[in-house]
């Protein structure tokens, strides 16, 4: 029986066929896979193997999405406040980086124990920074204490005193 025979026959579903330059029998791809690995068992083990290597990938993707986007969180509240409170209008670019790059050294020595720069010089290998390598857990946390360091600088504590409490928040938390 020919493939078009069978087609009609069975009311197959997923299956075309095209006479003709460039024709031949094609069916839907889970279909074909399927095929393949009733012709083949060391397709279907190829198959099934390639299955969950892309589902491991997608998870480690998932994964660094997360946490980046758990980074962000209250990232906006933390800048916003320094904006509004630490930084005279009067400063450059340069000097205002310097009073942000402070300030998030606070969040990093509260949490980590240690600056950004102080991480960098201790892991020359590792690409990117400290933040990038902290647990899901470090994330969570880190968002609430640049949630809780704006509201420490909205009410003029000094940086030695935001240091104290984030740090005494960060290890309860």
């Amino acid at each position: 029986m020919s493939p078009l025979k069978w087609i009609k026959a069975t009311d197959a579903i997923g299956f075309v066929v095209k006479s003709g330059r460039y024709g031949g029998t094609f069916a839907h791809k889970d279909i074909a896979f399927k095929f393949a690995s009733w012709i083949s068992v060391e397709f279907e083990l190829y198959i099934v193997k390639e299955f969950q290597r892309l589902k491991e990938e997608e998870q480690k993707q998932l994964g660094w999405s997360a946490k980046r986007e758990l980074a962000k969180i209250n990232y906006r509240i933390h800048t916003d406040a320094i904006k509004q409170n630490l930084i005279p209008k009067e400063l450059t670019s340069k000097e205002t980086s310097i009073i942000y790059a402070n300030e998030a050294d606070v969040l990093n020595v509260a949490l980590f124990g240690i600056t950004a720069k102080q991480w960098r010089d201790a892991n020359p290998d590792l690409k990117g920074n400290i933040r990038d390598y902290a647990t899901m857990n470090q994330l969570i946390c880190l968002s609430n204490l640049e949630n809780l360091n704006a509201v420490f600088i909205h009410e003029n504590l000094s940086q030695s005193e935001r240091l104290t409490k984030l740090n005494k928040i960060a290890i309860q938390q």
